[in-house]
């Protein structure tokens, strides 16, 4: 599915910088902030603002085109990856990685809690990751 496709399929109407931050969140798997985004795309298109990228974020994230992430209280950061998963957050590095969870993990959002209807169901994890102890067992 391409960026288009992806946006339609959300019933969001297709503008040319829906289109290239769509784009850039499905080929760049890195978990980008607002900042990260705009600072990439923002050399081929003169016309985009920091308003516009947060503006359609938002809207990807309400219409479940996209994850937001609040995984670090600093920043929030976006995963085109919407399938159930789980985030772990490297405090060395910042990096974030995706964490594939079992099917249990994964059937919870359609259970009902206590009469709740449970829609979202987010997994963070924080720690070392193993690049960075690499280097720190490098150094020992």
């Amino acid at each position: 599915m391409n960026a288009v496709e992806r946006l339609q399929s959300h019933h969001i109407k297709p503008s040319v910088q829906r289109m290239a931050i769509m784009k850039y969140l499905m080929e760049h798997r890195t978990h980008p902030t607002v900042d990260e985004i705009y600072t990439s795309l923002a050399p081929e298109m003169p016309t985009l603002s920091k308003t516009t990228v947060y503006n359609t974020l938002k809207l990807l994230g309400e219409q479940g085109a996209i994850q937001v992430l609040t995984i670090d209280e600093r920043n929030t950061c976006y995963d085109a990856n919407t399938t159930p998963h789980a985030h772990f957050l490297c405090k060395k590095c910042n990096r974030i990685y995706d964490l594939m969870q079992d099917a249990c993990v994964k059937n919870v959002e359609i259970m009902n809690e206590d009469g709740h209807e449970v829609q979202e169901v987010h997994y963070y994890y924080k720690g070392i990751c193993k690049h960075c102890k690499e280097e720190v067992e490098k150094l020992s």
